[in-house]
């Protein structure tokens, strides 16, 4: 699944316990962030396992599903098993599985507990366990963990639960304590009243339309970010009337030549990319308190979806790409992700994004930052709007075509004249467009 993938979730299965599976064809389908793909089976058989019930993270290297295949040549039947990656698990390692399957049979008898008031990931078999020990969310809290990002794995809470639960007090109260006369009483329903929230109520005529499981992962991706950056925004007007006559004049020769239609969009990007060359300090990340200078120029490409979500494949190395190569990647990654075809490691290590906010009318716009990058740069609409042309024979007024760019940045390690420095670069290098220049 790449490099940078570690684990994905289980979204369906498409072949039930005793199907028989053809060479190539789909067994399940696994989202890792937001692209869903189908897994085919490497061989022709019959399955016999599930491992996995829908929903449940699988990490890289786990086993999936167990195939029964054809017969060999000594009567006996060979096997083979569908995994997220291509490797054959060791002995250890198919018992650990067992083991956990067993452990989530049993979490399927009974719902668990719910955890979701914490900002940390717990795995359907942590939450189980936890429950199944009666280990508070406090408690949950207080774990390290050893997993990816600090993630509790089973065995930091089986060593809690054989180590450091047993040592920790725990705080009883006798039914027949006395309460003190100084302490207010409180009554059983002003403890149980809750917080007054205001809610909104949908009527008979209100549609109610639940967030797909996309709709839900941007939606947290949105506010995580507006709580961990400093947003501020710095904004330029540029004169792209060159761009756009060296377009007109090339885009048919373009077509006829490469069999790919010349956008706007790859002109933008070598601008971007020529400009965050010129400022490496655009190409970081915060991690605590220290800044990681990334070495890869990757830019994302915000992309709107036909059911009205976002995806942003990236663009690698995008500072090595020539404006030929950037139109063919831009177009590839484009039509792949309007049709769901992006590969999960297309979508990973960005490391700078651009929205095109101008292709649905918008002069400009205030973009979110996708974490754990630290700016982003939204394209305003094309305009022809009158503006005052400087020449050596003096000012005059013509019809020229101008945009906005709008640069939103994290101010907790970007200042105002690093993000503006940045932002007029790319303005620079637009305005400055050679329109004599050979594609």
């Amino acid at each position: 699944m790449g490099e940078s993938i570690a684990e994905a979730t289980l979204t369906s299965w498409l072949k039930e316990v005793g199907e028989a599976i053809e060479m190539d064809e789909a067994v399940f389908e696994i989202a890792t962030d937001k692209v869903d793909s189908e897994v085919p089976s490497e061989v022709e058989g019959i399955l016999t396992e599930k491992r996995f019930e829908v929903d449940e993270i699988v990490k890289v290297g786990e086993t999936v599903a167990v195939i029964e295949t054809v017969s060999t040549g000594n009567g006996q039947i060979e096997t083979a098993t569908e995994e997220v990656v291509e490797e054959v698990a060791e002995p250890k390692f198919v018992e650990e599985v067992e083991e956990t399957v067993e452990v989530a049979k049993e979490a399927m008898e009974k719902p668990l507990e719910d955890y979701g008031s914490s900002e940390r990931f717990y795995s359907p078999l942590v939450k189980n366990i936890a429950k199944k020990e009666g280990v508070t969310m406090e408690e949950l809290e207080s774990i390290a963990g050893s997993g990816k990002e600090g993630r509790v794995t089973k065995n930091d809470i089986l060593a809690y639960l054989e180590q450091g639960r047993s040592s920790q007090p725990k705080t009883v109260v006798p039914e027949t304590i006395q309460k003190p006369e100084a302490v207010k009483e409180v009554s059983a329903a002003e403890i149980d009243q809750p917080h007054e929230v205001s809610r909104v109520q949908a009527n008979g005529e209100d549609e109610v339309i639940p967030l797909s499981r996309m709709g839900k992962l941007i939606a947290k991706h949105m506010t995580e970010s507006i709580a961990t950056s400093a947003h501020v925004q710095s904004f330029i007007e540029v004169d792209v009337t060159n761009v756009v006559n060296w377009r007109n004049k090339t885009k048919d020769l373009f077509m006829e030549r490469e069999g790919e239609k010349l956008t706007f969009t790859p002109i933008f990007m070598e601008a971007i990319a020529k400009a965050i060359k010129k400022y490496p300090m655009i190409n970081i990340s915060l991690v605590g308190d220290t800044v990681i200078k990334k070495k890869n120029i990757n830019i994302g490409m915000a992309a709107a979806l036909p059911d009205g979500n976002l995806i942003v494949p990236v663009i690698k190395n995008a500072d090595q790409l020539n404006l030929v190569g950037m139109a063919k990647v831009v177009n590839d990654l484009a039509n792949r992700a309007r049709q769901n075809a992006l590969k999960p490691d297309e979508i990973q290590d960005g490391t700078y994004t651009v929205t095109n906010v101008g292709g649905f009318g918008s002069v400009l716009g205030t973009p979110i930052i996708n974490q754990p990058q630290v700016g982003i740069l939204a394209l305003g609409a094309i305009r022809k709007v009158p503006a005052v042309i400087e020449t050596n024979e003096g000012d005059f007024i013509g019809i020229r075509h101008k945009m906005f760019l709008s640069h939103s940045y994290d101010h907790r390690v970007v200042n105002g004249a690093l993000g503006g420095m940045f932002v007029k670069t790319v303005a620079d290098y637009l305005e400055s467009w050679d329109v004599n220049r050979d594609i």
